[in-house]
């Protein structure tokens, strides 16, 4: 009987680690992501990005350029039931703008007293602003952003009441909630609630939240992963509605019709979530209709070519 009952067990064990072995890779094959947050770190984003524009009129090319170097510190201030309260600060902050009859080169930190918008920016700095992030990337809401854009706009206050409005548009467009939302929804992956395989694809759909009026269609693939990190695969879907109006430079009413392709390439730290690098490109085409305005000596509709290209590349690091 005792041999026999060794005999049952060795042939138990002999089918046990089969199945067994059969469950580790699968097991190892699924991932779960997330972004994971502790009470007290800190990191640091660096962003470095160029945006142009460019738009034909009766066969003149006019180009703009956005072009943005900035540092923010992002600290985490609680973390309850996988909503994390972020604070963001900008440490620093580089914009260069420039278009037929305008060019405004700043640096936050240095003085310049012939450019408004230095003292603009740099009233923004090291001051604190708060995004609510849920677990799986979706952004609830951010506080206290607008608000202090329109402290900033107090340092237009000496100029022309036409100048002034200017500058305040360019400030909403390019710093304002609404911006810095549609931006952050690009930049961070919005993970799934399940979890996935290699090749995976899953997507998720945002509103252009500025400017243009339409919406975003996102798109991520699963690459492959280790013990800490995670590279994913982005590309993105730009459609605008073209029936409705958005005002571009000199206060001109326009709709547009323009479709657009993104493509992100990220490497992702597991244990936060946050991507440590991101290399995006967006290229859109299309038509904007100018709409007629006396006022700004348009008699009738024009059709006007446009075509949009953004490279940014983007670095994350925990620096607590």
């Amino acid at each position: 009987m005792m041999k026999r009952f060794f005999v049952s067990m060795a042939l138990g064990a002999a089918l046990a680690i089969p199945a067994f072995a059969q469950e580790q890779p699968e097991q190892r094959d699924f991932i779960d992501l997330s972004y994971n947050f502790q009470k007290g770190q800190q990191f640091e984003l660096k962003q470095e990005s160029r945006s142009e524009t460019y738009t034909t009129v009766d066969d003149v090319t006019n180009r703009v350029t956005r072009d943005f170097n900035n540092t923010i510190t992002i600290d985490v201030d609680d973390n309850i039931a996988g909503v994390a309260t972020l604070t963001f600060r900008y440490k620093e902050l580089k914009f260069n703008f420039n278009t037929r009859n305008q060019n405004i080169l700043v640096d936050a930190n240095t003085p310049n007293d012939k450019e408004p918008f230095q003292a603009a920016l740099k009233s923004i700095l090291n001051h604190p602003f708060t995004v609510t992030l849920q677990s799986t990337g979706y952004i609830t809401k951010i506080n206290g952003l607008d608000e202090l854009l329109d402290k900033a706009s107090a340092t237009f206050t000496s100029l022309k009441e036409n100048e002034q409005e200017a500058y305040k548009k360019l400030m909403k467009d390019q710093f304002g909630t609404n911006a810095f939302r549609s931006w952050l929804e690009q930049l961070l992956v919005t993970y799934p609630v399940r979890s996935i395989k290699l090749g995976t694809r899953w997507e998720e759909n945002v509103p252009l939240r500025t400017g243009l009026v339409g919406s975003i269609d996102l798109y991520w693939n699963l690459q492959t992963w280790d013990a800490k990190t995670v590279k994913i695969n982005g590309t993105g879907k730009v459609n605008t509605n073209k029936v409705e109006t958005f005002t571009i430079e000199d206060g001109i009413q326009a709709t547009a019709e323009i479709n657009g392709d993104i493509m992100t390439n990220y490497l992702i730290d597991r244990s936060s979530g946050l991507p440590s690098i991101a290399a995006q490109n967006t290229e859109m085409n299309g038509t904007y209709t100018y709409l007629a305005n006396k006022a700004k000596r348009i008699k009738k509709d024009i059709k006007v070519p446009v075509k949009i290209v953004t490279n940014a590349s983007y670095k994350i690091k925990q620096m607590k």
